[in-house]
Order: C-alpha cells, then sequence, then structure tokens
C-alpha cells in the first residue's frame, strides 16, 4: 500500500485498551511475540525485522538466500526456530525453518507448493499451514522438521489461517464452506469439526490465546459483510470470542485487514497482543 503509515501496536487486556510500538513508512505486517516477551518479530519488503519492546526500531535479520518472505511466519514456543514461507527465484510458497540460536542459514521443510506457514503447536512438536493438494485447499500439519504431513481437512472451499488450540489438541482456522468466511475448529485428526462464529460478518485468521486458565479465548480478524477474500486498506475489528461465553466482541476498530494479524501475536502469559494498522 504506497504511500501508507503502518503502526505496530499492542492491545492490553488488563487495561482494556491498545498503545503503539512503532509508526514506519514501510509497509509491514504480521507480528509475532518471542516467547521470551521482549521483541516482536514483523514482515516488510520480503524481510523479517527484530523490534525489541523496550528500544522499538525495525532490525533486520538475515535469513540467508531467502530474500521474498511473506507474512506467513513464526517461532517455536521455546524461541530457538524461526518458521517462515518464501517464495524467491520464481518458486511457489514454501515453508524453511532457521535456528535463532546457532544463526545457521535455513532449511527448507516443505517444498511441495504452495504451503503458507501458521503456527506451532504449544508443545513445539508439530506445524500447521494452509497448502493447496491436487488443486485443493487445506489445513495441514507436520512435525517440526517438515515431515509426516497430514491433511486435517481439505475441500473445494477455501480454507485457510489455521492455529493450534491452547492444549494443541485442535486446529482453529477460517472457511468459506457454508458461505461467508467463519471461524472453526477441528480435532487434528479431521474429527469432531465445530463452526464455531455464526454471523454477518467475515471472519479471518483466529488465534487462540496461551496459557488460559479461566478457558479459550481466541483473536479474530473481522471484516464488513460481503467482503470477498482477505484484501488490505479495510475498516475492520479486531473481535475475541471466549469460551466461557461462547461469544464474541469487538475490542478494536481500524483500518487494516491483509497484514493486521495473519499469525500469532499473543504475548507469552496470554495478557497481549500485537497487531498492525495502516494510515494513508
Amino acid at each position: 500500500m504506497s504511500g501508507w503509515v503502518s503502526r505496530l501496536m499492542i492491545y492490553d487486556f488488563e487495561e482494556g485498551a491498545e498503545f503503539p510500538v512503532l509508526e514506519t513508512d514501510m509497509e509491514i505486517a504480521a507480528p509475532n511475540w518471542m516467547p521470551d516477551g521482549s521483541a516482536l518479530i514483523v514482515n516488510g519488503g520480503g524481510s523479517l525485522f527484530w523490534v525489541d519492546l523496550e528500544q522499538p526500531e525495525l532490525l533486520e535479520i538475515d535469513t540467508g538466500l531467502c530474500i521474498n518472505l511473506n507474512n506467513d511466519h513464526g517461532v517455536s514456543p521455546d524461541g530457538e526456530v524461526l518458521y517462515f514461507s518464501d517464495h524467491s527465484y520464481g518458486h511457489g510458497a514454501r515453508i524453511w525453518r532457521q535456528s535463532l540460536a546457532t544463526e545457521d542459514d535455513p532449511v527448507e521443510i516443505v517444498g511441495k507448493t504452495p504451503a503458507w506457514f501458521h503456527g506451532a503447536s504449544p508443545d513445539g512438536r508439530m506445524i500447521c499451514y494452509t497448502a493447496v493438494r491436487e488443486g485443493l485447499f487445506g489445513i495441514y500439519t507436520a512435525l517440526s522438521d517438515g515431515t509426516q504431513e497430514t491433511c486435517v481437512i481439505e475441500g473445494a472451499h477455501h480454507y485457510d489461517g489455521p492455529d493450534f488450540s491452547v492444549d494443541g489438541e485442535w486446529v482453529w482456522f477460517n472457511s468459506d464452506r457454508t458461505g461467508a468466511s467463519e471461524l472453526w475448529r477441528v480435532r487434528l485428526d479431521g474429527s469432531g469439526l465445530e463452526r464455531m462464529t455464526e454471523d454477518a460478518l467475515v471472519n479471518w485468521f483466529p488465534h487462540p490465546a496461551p496459557l488460559v486458565a479461566e478457558g479459550e479465548k481466541v483473536v479474530y480478524l473481522a471484516y464488513p459483510e460481503g467482503t470477498v477474500g482477505h484484501p488490505a486498506g479495510m475498516h475492520v475489528a479486531l473481535r475475541l470470542w471466549e469460551a466461557t461465553t461462547g461469544s464474541t466482541r469487538t475490542l478494536v476498530t481500524l483500518t487494516g485487514g491483509q497484514g493486521t494479524l495473519n499469525v500469532p501475536s499473543w504475548s507469552p502469559d496470554g495478557q497481549a497482543f500485537a497487531y498492525v494498522e495502516y494510515a494513508s
């Protein structure tokens, strides 16, 4: 979005309010929160960047030969491994992993294209991602090294935005399998499919919070009724689904969409999450 300003933001549940972290003329997107709570990771211009929360500025991460990253990236629960999708050199999106501890070059782990990374399981053993196989969109899991790819659910409709539940037994995702995009969850073996939202909004990218003793809560992106896909530069809302009530409520309204909340961005204690808003 040429000419737009990106604002990296945090929503704090204790305060019930949002706070700015950083503003930049670069189009940045899709924050992840490091497991130690010290920094965020965002993408922009085909690269990834650290943002230290004590001294917020964009510090580029060296991802070796991968120079065309998108907004599908994340970190293992122990903070030692970075996962991302990259489509350099004319290839479709592939998933890579890179050690943050040793700073070795990234290693391709899902080479069958296209595949878009979305999340790591709470125990760090698995990843989940969206992929297209034989012309069908689906939600997939694999071990953290990319082996044992398993299709959880697929079909003729769109399936996207997977993320693991806090207990690691379910995958949340969005799909338009019944019309407009709504939130769903399914067990890792493909059983127990449940529709979790049913309203006039177009709902994308559900992210369950970590460490929630009082019951699962899930933040997600909501577009106005009739929106097709997940475009950028729209009037959107960040909403919360809570297991204790089974209801949803709006936390923030903003200009955004694509890039605002594509991947897991919760703080380690589940008391805040990061997102990006945009201004022309």
